[in-house]
């Protein structure tokens, strides 16, 4: 199961690629203006409900909607990666200042593909050999 966290904002514009699959996902913490996530306590409560201590995160921008709850999840003691090209900021020296920040603080950085290979454990079980099918199709673009 992967918690998948979407901010009203963006639900709004969804339509693809989620497509059919968004009603699924519609229930969501709708967080209002609060800069850390994890300042939200209904999101907070959320997180701990998953009963998960790993987490993946990725934001809109790196230096404000990342940055902060994940600096807050490794100070609770849990384990942070972030897909550092999930998202991104509005200057280069935010984005460096951003990553260098929470790479300081303990999360773990990583690119899309490695979390993927992460994940996925053998490109040799027919699962692997689906991603990598994706991952190329994507890196041709």
């Amino acid at each position: 199961m992967i918690t998948l966290c979407i901010f009203e904002s963006f639900a709004q514009k969804l339509d693809k690629p989620l497509g059919f699959r968004w009603q699924r996902i519609r229930v969501r913490i709708q967080r209002l203006g609060i800069v850390n996530a994890m300042d939200d306590e209904h999101f907070a409560a959320a997180i701990k409900a998953t009963g998960r201590k790993k987490l993946i995160i990725a934001g809109v921008t790196n230096d404000v909607c990342t940055v902060y709850p994940a600096l807050s999840l490794v100070h609770n003691g849990y384990e942070v990666q972030v897909v550092a090209g999930g998202g991104g900021s509005p200057t280069v020296m935010a984005e460096d200042i951003a990553l260098r920040r929470m790479d300081k603080g303990g999360v773990t950085l990583a690119t899309t593909n490695q979390l993927i290979a992460e994940l996925a454990g053998s490109w040799a079980i027919p699962e692997g050999g689906q991603l990598v099918q994706v991952l190329m199709t994507v890196l041709q673009n």
